[in-house]
Parts: structure tokens; sequence; C-alpha cells
């Protein structure tokens, strides 16, 4: 969950190049940042607590070589102590950690008595390591065996003052390489390798990258052997990377999705070989965290109302409680945006260890989901830098719709179906229809909590719009199905209480109102999502009928609304407290 950020090569303004580099990775971590640059025989270190997007690097020096990380605390508190990077007690080895060393403790009191310590961080240990060992072996081996002798899930970039080289390990938790020409770069997400090349390799849990400035060496740590790779070229632009304009990245990714949607309509080779998996399996199961999550559990109404079929959902954490029914004919769908959130990979090793086949739906390709898969399907939807995701999960939805069609030998109505959607899309977005939003954010902003209720496909949609609303604007926010109302929560709807009810032109609109008018007698402030207004609405967001894709456009409306609220309450969608992009701890 942190970023990370390494260069080595002809330029001499090393340390400015990694502090750049590391804050277009800023959404994998920003509680505090940090720089270490080699600079004639010494280390110079730079690092402060905070976010990393408004600072500025003072009296770095001329160097060649450099290394930094932004932080997602995880052990000790948000300190200048606790960022990285940390130095060894000659202050001639640095290093930038992500991840956790699970048997830290266990090593800690093996080097305490010859170390001394300066932070609260389990990473420290490491650097302390590699410091002990290098008495009796060269620095790349002694990153090596320190790793080895470390547990759980992390990555280690380590740099020594008298080795012009950059040693990187992995397991578990992601790093790639960038080729440049006679300059080599390291990071935790290809996103931050756009602006130097496109040619990569993306790390295999065990190697061990040797960077120097002529060449990209890559180790097998478990048998020292070298191993000979064939780079990835991304399909990404720079461009997609930067904010093009808008205030926020949250803000143009919302708005990227009428093209994406219209570019996915006219697709179909993916969704025919889903559908053929999905089809020839016996048991399918949908797979993800977070919006991804919901992503799946929409899948399976998409899937029952579509195609008639009935494919599983849950939630990748809980994943190990299910796998007693995963055997060799089973089809597990993973969903992810980035491909290295850690429960969605443990899931999918589960479920690969009983021999069942993996199709992927993963917005980065080469990531560990994607190389893991049996199937890998690329989401489409460009670099998401934004924390809270919005592109990537209606792009996810979009593949499920076009599949639910291709399973039942109509890919042309999915694409109609797309077509239709995307345009109600561009409504949404434009200008002109954006003045309801206002007054409903100005209305939403004071309130502390709020829910938002739904049925059927609308019961997904009412989760993700709640879990944006929290995530970026910091309001309780409660998904759930309509029908569970009257279950318990009814119970806290008192005269005030915002209601977010959606009602699209399907066979729950009825039970919806009715759901509406339930909440309206105990006071609730109403505020519809539907095709049409109907009396029991205070407030009104339109989304038109896009038949079982109106989950999308809803959804859209939902990400707008969130951001509307987040912006008037001086909020920073793109880094909200408490998140990182890509989890990948437990």
């Amino acid at each position: 969950m942190c970023g990370i950020f390494g260069y080595i090569g002809k330029r001499i303004n090393a340390a400015e190049l990694v502090f750049d580099g590391i804050k277009t990775l800023e959404y994998r971590g920003y509680d505090s940042w940090g720089v270490a640059a080699i600079s004639k025989n010494n280390i110079f270190v730079q690092k402060q607590i905070g976010k990393i997007g408004d600072a500025k690097l003072h009296k770095s020096p001329l160097s060649s070589l450099a290394i930094a990380h932004t932080r997602w605390a995880t052990h000790g508190g948000v300190t200048k102590e606790n960022a990285h990077p940390h130095l060894d007690c000659t202050k001639s080895i640095a290093i930038i950690h992500n991840g956790i060393i699970e048997n830290y403790d266990t090593l800690k009191k093996q080097l305490h008595n010859k170390h001394t310590f300066l932070s609260e961080t389990d990473s420290e240990v490491a650097v302390h390591m590699i410091e002990e060992k290098m008495h009796a072996m060269p620095f790349s081996e002694a990153v090596r065996m320190t790793f080895l002798a470390c547990s759980g899930s992390n990555a280690l970039v380590a740099i020594q003052q008298a080795t012009n080289e950059i040693v990187a390990i992995r397991s578990g938790s992601p790093l790639v390489v960038g080729y440049g020409d006679n300059e080599q770069f390291i990071a935790s997400d290809a996103a931050g390798l756009l602006p130097y090349t496109k040619k990569v390799h993306y790390l295999e849990d065990n190697e061990m990258a040797i960077l120097t400035k002529n060449s990209i060496q890559i180790v097998d740590i478990q048998t020292n052997a070298k191993k000979k790779i064939v780079p990835t070229i991304l399909t990404w632009t720079r461009a997609a990377a930067t904010k093009a304009g808008f205030d926020t990245y949250m803000e143009k990714e919302i708005h990227e999705q009428t093209n994406i949607i219209y570019t996915l309509a006219k697709q179909t080779t993916y969704a025919t070989q889903l559908a053929h998996a999905i089809q020839t399996a016996r048991g399918a199961y949908l797979t993800g965290c977070g919006s991804a999550y919901y992503a799946c559990l929409a899948g399976t109404y998409l899937f029952s109302t579509i195609a008639k079929r009935h494919i599983n959902a849950m939630v990748a954490s809980e994943f190990t409680f299910q796998e007693d029914f995963i055997n060799d004919k089973s089809l597990v769908i993973a969903l992810s945006q980035s491909g290295e959130t850690m429960d969605i990979i443990d899931a999918v090793k589960r479920a690969k260890s009983k021999r069942a086949t993996i199709a992927s739906i993963v917005n980065v390709e080469g990531s560990t989901l994607w190389r893991l898969s049996d199937l890998p399907i690329p989401c489409g939807a460009g670099p998401e830098i934004a924390v809270a995701s919005t592109k990537d999960l209606t792009a996810k939805l979009a593949h499920l719709i076009l599949t639910a069609y291709a399973s039942i030998d109509k890919q042309n109505e999915g694409t109609i179906v797309l077509t239709k959607t995307q345009k109600e899309i561009a409504r949404i977005l434009a200008p002109s229809s954006q003045q309801k939003l206002l007054n409903i954010a100005q209305i939403l902003c004071h309130t502390n909590h709020l829910f938002v209720v739904g049925r059927g496909l609308s019961y997904p949609a009412a989760l993700e719009i709640a879990i944006k609303i929290k995530e970026i604007t910091y309001i309780h926010a409660e998904g759930l199905a309509a029908g569970e109302l009257k279950h318990g929560t009814i119970a806290l709807i008192e005269k005030g209480t915002p209601c977010i009810v959606i009602a699209p032109n399907d066979e729950t609109y009825g039970a919806n109102i009715a759901a509406a008018m339930e909440l309206a007698a105990r006071g609730a402030i109403i505020i519809g999502i539907s095709r049409t207004q109907h009396e029991v609405f205070d407030q009104y967001i339109e989304v038109k009928d896009c038949g079982p894709a109106t989950i999308i456009p809803t959804i859209v409306a939902g990400q707008l609304l969130a951001l509307t609220i987040a912006t008037k309450k001086g909020l920073d969608p793109d880094k909200p407290r408490n998140l990182a992009k890509s989890v990948t701890v437990k």
C-alpha cells in the first residue's frame, strides 16, 4: 500500500526525478514520504510527514542513483522517524519497504544488542540485517539473504553507497522495473513509469532485480539463478495518467466513463471467450474486494436476469469459507483494478490449488492477478489514479453485461444496451444536468448519516453509491436492500434523515416506491434516482432507462453526487484518509 520509485542512470538529478515519480504514485500511500540519493559517497536523505503533493525537495545534491517512498502506516505511527527510507548504523545503506515483516520482532531481538533502532517500524529490521550480513557477503547477496529471512508479503528496495546498483525483491507486494536508454527505473505501479518508458517487467514472487545504469538482471532468490526476461510493452499513454485539465483525478476519471463504455460496447471478443468458459464450467464464482465485489454481486443479478444462469458471488477475503466447493471443473472469475490486492490474490491461489480455471477482469495488464489467470481480460479503463474506484468499476460492469448477453448468443443486444448507456452517461455528465446535483449536495454535506436503498440490480448500486459517499465525504452512508428496511434499519429513520431510493424502470419499481413511502412516513428526506419524478421524492436525480445496464448510469450519478459533496466540504476526493489504492497487506 506504499509508493515506491527508484532510478539509476545517466541523469544527475536523480533525487528530483524520484521525488517527482513518487508524487505520481501518492495514491498508494500518503501518510509520509522520503527520498534517499547517493552523492559523493554519501547518502542524502530527506523525509517528512504528510502528503507529498505540495511538498518541495530541499537542497538535493547531484546524483545518478536515488529511491523514494510514500508511506501508508502499518507498524508505528505517522512520524518523521517512521517514514522511509531507513538507514543502517553506518548510514551507508538505505532501504524502502512495502508490506509487513511478520517475524520482525524475532529478528529485531537478534539485532538489538548490535544495532541502534531509530523507528517503531518493522521495516528498519531489514536495513540492519543487510548491514550485518555485509560483513560476510556482497551487497546484493546480503539483500537476498535478508529477504529470505523475512516472512510475510513484502517488497524491498535497497541501495548502498559503495555499490552503483539498486537491488529490489518482491513476494506478494508489487514491483515493476522499467527499461530505459542507459537508465533504469523501478516502481510499485507501472503508471509511475509512463513518463520515462513503456518497456517493463512485473517482478514475480521471489524474483530479485539488480539494476545498474546499463542493465537489469533478474534472479530467482531461492536458487540464485539468473532468469531470461521478455519485457512487457505498456499500452497506456502518459496523458492517461494526468488530470488533463480537471481539478481532480476523480472528476477526470468519472468523465472518462463515456468514452470507455462506448469503446467497450464494440468489443465482444472477450465477452464471447468468458461466456464460453462459464458455459463449460460446473460452477462459476465471481470474487472481488470493495467496489469490485459489488460488481460481482451485480454480475449474479445480470446473469440471472439476462442469461437465466446462476453464478455465485463472494467477497475475496471470505473465499476460504467457500473453497471446499471448488474443484477442477470450477471457474473462478476474479475482478480487480490493480491485480495486486492481497485478498484477491490469496483467493485465486486457493482456487488454483484446487485446479479451478481462473478468469479475471483486471485493469493492470501484467499484474500478479493477470499472470495467475488462465483467461485474463483487460478491463480497458486506463490508469485509475483516484483511490476511490469509478471508471474501473463501470468498465467491469460493461464486461459482465456483454458476457451475460454473449451467454445466450445475443452479443448485438449487449452492444445496443451499452451504446444507449453511453449516451445516458454523457447526458448525466453534461453541465446542464448538474445543477440539481449541486442542490442535493448542499443538503447532504451537512448530514452525518444517510441511507441508500434498492432492490435487484439496484441493491449493488446502492452499496456502491454508499461506499463512494463514505470514502470521499466521510459521511456514514449505509447501502441496503430495500426489503431489509423493516428488519432493523427503519428504527434509525427520523425526521430529516436523508434516504436515497433507487427506482429504475424494472420489476422492482413498485416495491422501491413503496419503500420510499415507508421512509417518508417517518420523516425521511427522499432523494429519488429514477427515470421519472414521483410525488414521494423530495429531490430527484433523473437516470433514463437503459434496460439491465441502467445500473451503470445510476452509479455514475452516485459518483458525481459523492464528488460534489466532497468538493463542497473542501475535501480531497483523490486521497481519502486511511485508504490506499491497492491493498497489498492483510
